[in-house]
């Protein structure tokens, strides 16, 4: 529901609606609106629905994982996590606005750096601290990234950075390092794989694929 929209979806997102053939449109949001589409309002004449997709906040996924089995959910997708595998061959400032970009979605957004480079680590903290400010959203950001779900992890090589990512199994994952393609080949849990320094997670969320709900807390796994 939007305030400038008369507590509408935005007009956008009803013209994709329209195009896809949806015929009908419930304008709320959040936990509630999964109550709402899981068990439907008899006053309203609201039908409950077959299946729930799509990502939220950790009161939209716990709220999917109640009422599973009442009806089907996707997955659970949210909070999101980003996590960056990278060697000393990565630019510190473009992982810096990488792990503050996914930071400004939610205060319990995970950025979570694995680095075998203590110099990397040292400057993207650095760029991090410089730059997190000029968002939109900086208080959610320093939130987000100070908050027990983010970090920097420091590894003894690649290897174990390898092994570090598959077992975090992250919504996302960007590998920055030399031999990127060969690299994220190695991996086998994530949800999706940004390979080298072009490859940003919003390209994957806004163009570069159909979906973008994708497994969070290491659910990835399976």
């Amino acid at each position: 529901p939007q305030a400038d929209h008369g507590g509408w979806p935005h007009p956008t997102i009803l013209a994709a609606c329209s195009i896809l053939g949806v015929d009908e449109v419930w304008a709320v949001g959040g936990g509630q609106a999964v109550a709402l589409l899981a068990y439907g309002d008899d006053e309203k004449n609201l039908e409950p629905v077959d299946m729930i997709t799509g990502p939220g906040n950790i009161f939209v996924t716990a709220a999917k994982r109640l009422v599973q089995g009442a009806v089907g959910i996707d997955s659970e997708a949210g909070p999101t996590e980003i996590a960056i595998l990278a060697d000393d061959s990565a630019n510190a400032v473009n992982v810096a606005y990488d792990l503050i970009s996914q930071a400004e979605h939610d205060v319990m957004a995970a950025s979570v750096l694995i680095t075998d480079s203590e110099q990397l680590a040292h400057d993207v903290n650095r760029e991090i601290e410089s730059r997190y400010a000029i968002t939109r959203n900086s208080d959610r950001v320093a939130e987000a990234l100070r908050g027990k779900q983010s970090g920097i992890v420091l590894v003894d090589n690649l290897e174990i950075g390898i092994a570090v990512a598959d077992q975090y199994a992250a919504e996302h994952l960007e590998v920055h390092t030399v031999n990127a393609r060969t690299v994220s080949e190695r991996i086998r849990n994530a949800g999706a794989i940004f390979v080298g320094d072009f490859s940003p997670v919003p390209l994957g969320d806004y163009s570069a694929g159909s979906n973008h709900v994708l497994p969070t807390s290491g659910t990835a796994r399976f």
